[in-house]
């Protein structure tokens, strides 16, 4: 019997190591153009997942979905037709219960995409649904309103922690990871990642929040706070000996599947405005690619689920490269990353070479954003975009993953 609980304990620990995930609201107030954003990198122990767009009735919305089911019966990052949007990261000391069947996060996520169109109705909805919860999450929401919190969940309770109050987020920001608040202290996980995280957006603020930064900086760095070390640095350096390190506490781990960057709309402007910009995979071998509800069902086919590869292609390409970063699969090898493959001197590393191809995307369609603030999106035109964007990014990847 010792023996099974030590087994099961373990097991736990694992699979809660798998289901990590770092985040932050940033409010308007704080953001260069006045637009709120809300990041998740997401961790999890499903390797693929894809982009949906979801119309049944309620809201109509999109949303990130494992690809181990074409279901889509939970969502766990999304934005609907009314510029609501939410995440969530999973929690491991908000629990004060013994219930056993849990992890609900998702399957409210999604119903709560389809129902909400402010915080307040958030709170309605969780309110009023049956208790237990089955939930133990932080749930970030931004509204088009200005509304900007994270929720502390529990099964029978939640606290608030509101994103415009300058007690609370004196620099306009709050970051979680994996560990609540007002939860168990000194319990929970990603308190190294939330460290990280707090140096990494304090030296952002100065250049400006922005989708882009947050994916350099943020979904695609490699700082150990407790170690201070950064791999891009000269002192950090790893090519500098064999070009391999062990990957632990950074904020991109080899279980990380996506990254999100939700772009919100300020008081007064159209939320089919509000851009989900979307990276599939392992975030440094991915790119990140815009996304609106009001597109419908005419995604971009690079973040939608494919049959032929079970996954969207976005999603397996970056995981083909990832592979290689991660190439050790005997004994602890999985916990060895090959940086000389994504970062070298010679500037042939993945990261180097797809950030070139990033910022193209990225300049495709914020060269546009100004005109489309001022009138509506241009849907026709944003066809036309994606076809563009979606050559660009397969060429670079065919390069990449032919390349010996």
């Amino acid at each position: 019997m010792k023996k099974l609980f030590i087994i099961l304990t373990c097991l736990g620990i694992i699979l809660q190591h798998s289901e990590a995930c770092t985040s932050i609201i940033i409010s308007g107030k704080a953001t260069p153009d006045g637009r709120p954003l809300m990041w998740k990198h997401r961790d999890t122990g499903v390797p693929y997942n894809h982009i949906v767009f979801m119309n049944e009735g309620g809201y109509r919305f999109l949303g990130l979905a494992n690809s181990d089911s074409t279901q889509a019966d939970a969502i766990w990052t999304g934005s609907n037709e009314t510029g609501f949007s939410i995440m969530n990261t999973a929690s491991f000391n908000l629990k004060d219960d013994d219930i056993k069947d849990m992890d609900q996060e998702g399957m409210l996520m999604k119903k709560a995409l389809g129902t909400c169109r402010t915080i307040a109705d958030f709170e309605h909805l969780l309110d009023t649904l049956p208790r237990p919860l089955r939930v133990e999450a932080n749930f970030g929401v931004i509204d088009a309103y200005g509304g900007a919190a994270y929720y502390e969940t529990n099964n029978e309770r939640y606290y608030k922690k509101d994103v415009n109050d300058p007690a609370l987020a004196p620099d306009g920001y709050i970051i979680y990871t994996n560990f609540s608040f007002e939860g168990h202290k000194d319990a929970g996980l990603g308190y190294i990642r939330y460290d990280n995280a707090r140096k990494i957006f304090k030296e952002m603020k100065a250049e400006g929040f922005t989708p882009r930064n947050i994916f350099r900086k943020a979904s695609c760095s490699f700082y150990n706070s407790l170690l201070d070390i950064d791999l891009m640095t000269e002192d950090g350096d790893p090519n500098r000996r064999s070009g391999w390190f062990v990957e632990q506490d950074f904020i991109p781990r080899s279980e990380s599947t996506a990254s999100i960057v939700i772009q919100g709309v300020k008081p007064g402007m159209n939320a089919e405005l509000t851009t989900m910009w979307t990276s599939l995979g392992y975030p440094p071998t991915s790119m990140m690619v815009p996304l609106w509800v009001k597109m419908g069902t005419d995604q971009p086919a690079l973040t939608s689920y494919d049959a032929n590869y079970k996954t969207a292609p976005l999603c397996l390409y970056a995981f083909k490269l990832k592979d290689r970063v991660y190439s050790i699969h005997r004994g602890n090898g999985q916990k060895y990353l090959h940086w000389q493959l994504l970062w070298n001197n010679r500037n042939t590393g993945y990261m180097q070479k797809l950030a070139s191809t990033n910022d193209q995307v990225f300049e495709l369609f914020i060269s546009r954003q100004a005109e489309w603030e001022k009138d509506r999106l241009d849907t026709t035109l944003i066809k036309e975009l994606y076809r563009d964007m979606e050559l660009k990014i397969k060429e670079t990847y065919e390069l990449l993953t032919h390349k010996e």
